[in-house]
């Protein structure tokens, strides 16, 4: 059981189990108890040794997550909580080995337990067991144990990112603290604490603490290498990388060889440079072009990143070229919402000339207004079937250029009358629309309109139509609708609207009829 290519760790501790057979088997001797004692040691000293390797390893996740905490920053916050964990849960068990340990004295020469001595457990058997089952103090080692690997598992799912890594590993520590009954070799259930402590040597017992001890370091240990090595794949792998195209110059004339190469690289904004130098500045991670374009023709332009790597300035050049072409004397306008503008609206523009700054440009047109922001307009056109747009851009060496384009004028279509929010025909009961409201809607509509019903006429058929101000029902409806018989179809017509906010004053057309159907 301790052969073949078992690591020395898991040898040692199926070591520990034959000794468990053998002391079943050998009733006690002195060796048997001092083998437990020499155990409990060797756990200790590879925790201590434990705890040192995991904190370098978490040295190392902190300054690989303060010098890049784009592509470290998950493993970071993983590894943190995992640690919170695993130190909450390793110093309970340290709570639990002074039972081991109750009334027990370290020998005065050696500065050790008596392991000899220690061939009883009466106080983990009083304390952690009542009658059948657990004591008080039995039941909240059970909980504290399945709160521990409750616990890694939301630390190790903690980065999406990351978490596949810490599948083995979390499978690791729930098959190690299944806190399930189990059958001993007789094919007798017990109890989880049952089967590894009660009627235990108390050094048995000791040992067996520090080994889930040991167990707590090992899934530490495993962790972090994992977050570690996983964040460095992902840092590296391929799916972080595209393919771009660089060509010479981004400029070409008709007829002329367009040369460039296809390369791989990163648009990854984790990876920060250090410093910039070239035509403009770093902001928020990436280097930001900002200079004036030189004469007409083929430009160059260059400049260097640099790096921190491993705590070393790693310098990146860079060199491109670029073309600068004539002013432009054409003006782009467009309409934000449609191609036509509607009357007694603010319909949104954007009005520009190309390679011209907004406060060069001038744009005319009755009803028309700026907006705010560079380039934005808002036109509300009067009467007529046509409304002209003028602009006028002045270039920096004083010359003028001009551009116009002519939109369609068009009113506001008639809305749809609606039964409690629903447009054309409906189906229900007589309190369904003695209850609902009047409304108007404009579907399919490019702005968000607001109407208000200020009247209606409600038609039950064979009776006289009724003129509603409002937009509700009245009494006298009512009283037409009771007359009203299964199949009758009630219909709201000539309804009148008002338009509230944006378009308040424009004279609405009468909205589309609605129709209720008695059931």
């Amino acid at each position: 059981m301790a052969g073949g290519k078992l690591t020395p760790r898991q040898k040692m501790i199926n070591l520990m189990y034959l000794v468990f057979i053998a002391m079943l088997a050998l009733n006690m001797s002195k060796e048997v108890l001092s083998a437990f004692g020499l155990m409990n040691e060797k756990f200790d000293t590879a925790n201590i040794a434990s705890k040192a390797n995991n904190e370098k390893l978490l040295s190392l996740i902190d300054q690989k997550g303060a010098e890049n905490p784009g592509l470290y920053g998950p493993a970071k916050n993983a590894a943190d909580k995992i640690r919170s964990v695993s130190k909450d849960f390793y110093e309970y068990i340290e709570t639990l080995k002074a039972d081991a340990k109750f009334g027990v004295e370290l020998d005065e020469e050696t500065g050790k337990l008596p392991y000899e001595a220690m061939d009883k457990g009466p106080h983990i058997d009083e304390t952690w067991f009542e009658g059948d089952g657990y004591s008080a103090k039995g039941n909240e080692i059970i909980s504290k144990i399945n709160k521990y690997v409750a616990d890694m598992k939301v630390a190790a799912s903690s980065e999406p990112s990351l978490a596949k890594k810490l599948i083995p590993i979390v499978k690791d520590v729930e098959s190690k603290f299944n806190t399930l009954d189990v059958k001993d070799g007789e094919g007798v259930t017990k109890k989880y604490l049952s089967y590894h402590f009660e009627h235990f040597p108390a050094i048995a017992s000791l040992a067996k603490l520090t080994a889930w001890q040991n167990d707590i370091k090992k899934a530490e240990f495993d962790s972090y290498s994992s977050l570690l090595g996983g964040a460095a794949v992902e840092a590296a792998s391929m799916k972080n990388y595209t393919a771009l195209v660089v060509l010479e110059k981004s400029a070409y004339f008709q007829g002329e060889a367009v040369k460039g190469k296809v390369v791989l690289g990163r648009y990854d904004e984790n990876t920060k440079p250090t410093s910039f130098q070239g035509p403009g500045k770093i902001e928020n991670g990436q280097a930001v072009i900002s200079m004036t374009a030189g004469s007409i023709g083929e430009q160059n332009i260059n400049g260097q990143f640099t790096f921190m790597e491993d705590g070393k300035s790693v310098p990146l050049k860079f060199e491109g070229k670029y073309v600068v072409i004539p002013r432009p004397n054409s003006a782009n306008i467009s309409a934000d919402k449609m191609n036509v503008v509607y009357r007694g609206l603010p319909n949104p523009m954007t009005i520009s000339f190309a390679g011209i700054g907004d406060n060069n440009v001038t744009a005319s047109a009755p009803g028309l207004t700026k907006a705010g922001a560079n380039g934005k307009y808002n036109l509300n056109p009067g009467a007529g079937e046509e409304v002209t747009v003028s602009v006028t851009g002045k270039m920096s060496d004083g010359k003028s250029v001009a551009d116009k384009k002519t939109f369609r004028i068009k009113g506001i279509p008639a809305p749809q009358a609606a039964i409690g929010g629903t447009t054309g025909s409906q189906k229900g009961a007589k309190t369904r629309l003695q209850s609902s409201q009047i409304t108007a809607v404009l579907p399919d509509f490019l702005y968000d309109l607001k109407f208000q019903v200020t009247q209606f006429v409600l038609k039950v058929p064979g009776q006289a139509s009724i003129v509603v101000n409002g937009d509700r029902v009245n009494a006298q409806c009512v009283a037409a609708l009771a007359r009203a018989t299964k199949g009758d179809q009630i219909t709201i017509s000539d309804v009148k609207t008002k338009i509230i906010g944006d378009g308040a004053g424009i004279q609405t057309k009468t909205a589309a009829p609605a129709i209720f159907e008695i059931q």
